[in-house]
């Protein structure tokens, strides 16, 4: 559908876009979709060896992204599937850390999947969303 609007934030988007044929988020309607957003570096591609930071830069990817696409952010999320290489309490912890943070005025749908395998060596989460973006007046 070449017709839609499609994204890739600067750095890792674009170079993800050129590498690997795909785009960061689409926008149909009032409605963002994000694709899978890891917790590397935006600028650097790197993933942190830290579970924790891991996780927190995947929610912040998740943001920067949205903007990027003409969105508010998290604010306007409704749907979230979050995968999983780690279900240990860790990861669940600091999930629901970043859920609480990015998203303190509402409590959006959510998925979490627990998985193998995930895209680029070394990941070990994956959060993907999908937005409604409100009119601005």
């Amino acid at each position: 559908m070449s017709h839609l609007p499609y994204f890739c934030y600067k750095g890792f988007g674009e170079e993800k876009r050129e590498q690997l044929w795909y785009s960061q988020a689409v926008r149909v309607g009032d409605v963002i979709e994000v694709a899978g957003q890891g917790g590397w570096d935006p600028l650097t591609s790197e993933i942190p060896t830290d579970l924790d930071e891991e996780i927190d830069r995947a929610f912040a990817n998740v943001e920067h992204c949205l903007k990027d696409s003409g969105g508010a952010g998290w604010c306007e999320v409704y749907k979230i599937r979050l995968y999983l290489t780690d279900m240990s309490e860790q990861a669940v912890v600091a999930a629901v850390r970043n859920l609480k943070a990015w998203n303190p005025n509402h409590r959006p749908i959510l998925t979490c999947i627990g998985v193998t395998k995930l895209g680029l060596p070394g990941m070990r989460v994956e959060v993907e969303v999908k937005a409604n973006v409100q009119k601005k007046d």
